[in-house]
């Protein structure tokens, strides 16, 4: 693996974890001493996530983790809901039905079984977005897709984690998979909307730190 790409990947999920919180200045001599790389690929590597807009470069010489806030938020995903009910339009139209059947089984029974560990809600939905990737087959709405998920992951972290936010979205999935499954695209985008709404709504109040709302926790 490069230098640069190592030292992408490293602070990329070192940003997605929080390890480096929103406001963290990246001093060059400092993390290129840290991650063990010269200033040339460290250089690119930060070039990289400031394209990805994970970083801001405040002046010449100091650049920082870019913040995140409610209106961040809202803004991502109205670009998340017009690509992800995109996505479930198309694959409803030309994905292997028997992919999703077993997807929404498997929504259905985790989802319907009390709280859900993390490890298999991660499990559920990346499979369930590696499904919808390779029913869609559009390079450049995957392309579109897969920053909208560099910035999921950072924005879930950042939320407070609700047990009943987690299964709702669980048996959510299972909505849209039945759909996908059907070859229903209507359906699917439809299920997908409602899902990106009672998300957003949990995120906002997670972040806010009130009480979850009837609506967010649906």
């Amino acid at each position: 693996m490069r230098a640069s790409d190592r030292a992408y990947r490293t602070l990329l999920d070192e940003i997605q974890s929080g390890v480096l919180a929103p406001g963290t200045v990246l001093g060059e001599v400092e993390q290129a001493a840290r991650l063990g790389v010269s200033r040339t690929p460290l250089r690119e590597a930060i070039g990289r996530l400031a394209a990805d807009g994970l970083v801001v470069q405040q002046s010449p010489r100091v650049t920082v983790v870019s913040e995140i806030d409610a209106g961040d938020i809202r803004e991502l995903f109205e670009v998340r809901r017009a690509l992800e009910e995109t996505a479930a339009r198309l694959a409803a139209q030309r994905a292997d039905a028997t992919a999703f059947a077993a997807l929404a089984e498997q929504f259905d029974r985790v989802g319907r079984g009390g709280a859900v560990a993390p490890s298999v809600y991660d499990e559920l939905f990346a499979r369930f977005d590696a499904a919808i990737d390779a029913s869609v087959a559009n390079d450049y709405l995957l392309a579109a897709l897969r920053t909208i998920r560099t910035h999921l992951v950072r924005v879930r972290r950042l939320a407070r984690e609700n047990p009943d936010r987690v299964r709702d979205a669980v048996l959510e999935h299972r909505t849209i998979s039945r759909a996908i499954a059907a070859g229903d695209a209507e359906l699917a985008a439809h299920a997908t909307h409602l899902h990106l709404h009672n998300a957003l709504e949990g995120i906002l109040t997670s972040l806010e730190g009130a009480p979850a709302s009837t609506e967010g926790a649906a």
